[in-house]
């Protein structure tokens, strides 16, 4: 979009939840520098936002109304763009609809402004971030075959979409993980993806959803609903069991893991080959060889805090799962780094309750953990309910929690932190957590 600056000039816009994540701090500065007329309201008070009102202290054009929420806030303004998280039936988002206010999210109001770039989206309860960046590795590597450029956006740490206005051209391919809030945006733009990954389709953000899957899968959803002709839709088995050819206009593509398991690939875990076939097929797709794809696979070394190996302590292997949130994501990691032969994992869990089962998670824990550690949180006095049939030890923090598995573990055994439930009350979102949690281990000799 060549008039972006003259499209949010002058513009009277509320921009509700800032946070301090850095996508809502982007495209709130974005648009500052746009000259549109804002309005930034947050929950958080203005010590917990200091270092986001720091950079934006030079904007005289931003109102900022923290602490609270005020429905004059949503009433006589040009548009409303919400972060995610913000509740299905928050009293000013109807506010803003009866006063005929649009609601736009990041992501999706970049897509509506630039049609002439290819969205690739990706979603799933599991698996989108590895994913979205497999993807992302494999199509930057093949710009110049593509003949295009290749940006990331969406629900990527730090990473706000809508900046990319300013270098974004027609035919440029977009790149962006969609969690299933960012999806209710393009659920309000009818639109979808051009290529689109749904990876996977489980329980999650229950607490958010009050226990109602149809309505989480409502919101995934919009990643395929408003497809045309020429688009695609990716799915993973057992993702038939919720899709099929008749829910989109595109077409249907299964990836298959069978077809990269003899493939150099250096994250470990069955489910990451699944993911890895999910963005191969999107290769394909393209029409990028398959040497090629290859070659940007081989080179590929995984995501920090996503089965990430760190370090080796006498003897002992530690990995980083800090972005397994649910119980699922956890056991797959378990399953992944397993030794069938013995006991091999001493797990560091625990965190915020976001309503999900603990069976299954419970059962995998007590049949190949050597040991569980957990950290305080809702969800850790829920799992203690639970017969756990290996040591057990609570601690206060995540440096405890380390000292205290390390002291568990025998030379060949695996430190594995994958909390399995969501950061919040112990820490501000997941970042904070694993950066904590990296300056821990890399201290340590």
């Amino acid at each position: 979009m060549r008039n972006y600056k003259e499209f949010f000039k002058g513009k009277k816009i509320t921009v509700m939840g800032l946070g301090i994540l850095g996508r809502g701090l982007g495209y709130t500065k974005f648009l500052a520098e746009c000259g549109a007329d804002l309005i930034v309201t947050d929950l958080k008070t203005k010590e917990q936002l200091a270092t986001s009102i720091k950079v934006l202290g030079k904007h005289k054009n931003i109102k900022f109304v923290l602490g609270e929420h005020r429905l004059e806030d949503f009433g006589n303004r040009d548009m409303v763009i919400k972060a995610a998280g913000v509740p299905l039936d928050s009293v000013y988002i109807a506010e803003a609809r009866k006063n005929s206010i649009p609601i736009e999210m990041d992501v999706s109001l970049f897509a509506k402004l630039m049609q002439e770039v290819m969205i690739v989206g990706v979603t799933g309860t599991r698996g989108k971030s590895m994913t979205t960046a497999l993807i992302y590795e494999i199509l930057k590597t093949n710009e110049k075959f593509l003949k295009k450029k290749v940006h990331i956006g969406g629900n990527v740490r730090g990473v706000a979409t809508l900046p990319l206005l300013k270098k974004a051209k027609a035919g440029d391919i977009l790149v962006c993980e969609l969690d299933s809030w960012q999806l209710q945006g393009f659920g309000e733009a009818k639109i979808s993806p051009h290529i689109s990954v749904f990876t996977s389709f489980m329980p999650d953000h229950m607490n958010y959803y009050k226990n109602d899957m149809k309505a989480y899968f409502n919101d995934k959803a919009n990643i395929f609903r408003n497809q045309h002709s020429a688009d695609f839709l990716i799915i993973r088995p057992p993702m038939e069991e919720f899709i099929n050819k008749d829910d989109t206009k595109g077409t249907l593509l299964v990836a298959n893991k069978n077809n990269v398991k003899d493939w150099k690939f250096l994250v470990p875990g069955e489910h990451q080959r699944e993911n890895l076939a999910c963005a191969v097929v999107v290769a394909e797709t393209l029409g990028i060889p398959k040497d090629k794809i290859k070659k940007a696979v081989e080179k590929f070394k995984g995501l920090e805090g996503r089965l990430q190996y760190v370090k080796t302590i006498k003897g002992v292997k530690i990995y980083n799962d800090n972005n397994a949130t649910t119980p699922e994501a956890t056991v797959a990691g378990i399953e992944a780094l397993k030794d069938d032969k013995r006991k091999n994992i001493i797990l560091i869990c625990g965190g915020s309750n976001k309503n999900l089962p603990l069976d299954s998670f419970v059962k995998v824990v007590n049949e190949y953990c050597k040991a569980i550690v957990m950290i305080p949180g809702s969800g850790t006095d829920k799992l203690s309910s639970f017969e756990l049939k290996i040591v057990s030890h609570k601690v206060e923090s995540l440096k405890e929690a380390l000292k205290t598995a390390l002291g568990l573990a025998s030379r060949g055994d695996i430190v594995m932190f994958s909390p399995a439930f969501a950061s919040f009350r112990m820490f501000n979102n997941e970042y904070e957590r694993n950066d904590l949690f990296m300056k821990i281990v890399k201290k340590l000799k």
